[in-house]
């Protein structure tokens, strides 16, 4: 059992892991053996709050399917229980982060300090912009 956030568990069962020939560099290796791990772990299994549910589809984008399976390829590590960790640490990632509400946004005003602040600011700043070119210093 993993626990993702207070009121969230899941059950290692739940979760799928194949094994797969990782691409890129590695040499000989690479073309023989199946390294890199590719985990399924489908979401309709979980009881989610609606608004954790939609959070949980905008966290993991593309990674999940139509059906609701998440599917992660960890390739990062040249052993196949280093990237199985790294697959199901990526997935409690997820989980984790789409179990966090976001604080609201309370709109504030500015103070009166930085109004005032702000306004001589800009009087000193067009004070410096009028005192230019003010005519021409030479005598024709």
């Amino acid at each position: 059992m993993l626990r993702i956030a207070r009121d969230l568990v899941i059950d290692e069962d739940d979760i799928e892991i194949g094994f797969v020939r990782a691409s890129g560099p590695g040499g000989q290796n690479v073309n023989k053996l199946s390294t890199a791990a590719q985990l399924r772990f489908d979401t309709r299994k979980l009881t989610l709050p609606e608004d954790a549910a939609i959070r949980l589809a905008r966290v993991a984008g593309q990674r999940m399917t139509k059906d609701g399976v998440i599917v992660i390829h960890a390739q990062r590590f040249r052993t196949q229980e280093r990237n199985r960790q790294d697959a199901i640490d990526r997935l409690v990632e997820i989980l984790t982060e789409a179990m966090v509400r976001p604080k609201p946004r309370r709109a504030t005003k500015p103070t009166f300090g930085s109004k005032q602040r702000r306004l001589e600011g800009k009087k000193r700043r067009s004070d410096v912009k009028a005192g230019r070119g003010g005519g021409r210093g030479f005598d024709d």
